[in-house]
């Protein structure tokens, strides 16, 4: 049960990449910045980052084992 758990835990790099995508957009399109959004954006664009970068590390060690594994 703990590995269906952790599956469900786990960041989607997709979606994760769309959000951020989302958020470069919104600022993009702004013609007079909300200052207060725009923080708010900020916060969750910095989490969405960190997450994947942990992400990305997990996705490394699991190929490095798989790697292993093989030779």
């Amino acid at each position: 049960m703990k590995k269906q758990n952790e599956k469900t835990n786990k960041v989607n790099l997709n979606e994760t990449l769309k959000k951020l995508a989302g958020i470069v957009s919104w600022f993009e399109d702004q013609t007079e910045l909300d200052v207060e959004k725009g923080l708010e954006y900020v916060k969750e664009g910095a989490q969405l980052i960190k997450s994947s970068r942990e992400r990305l590390s997990e996705i490394e060690n699991e190929f490095k084992e798989i790697k292993k594994s093989i030779l």
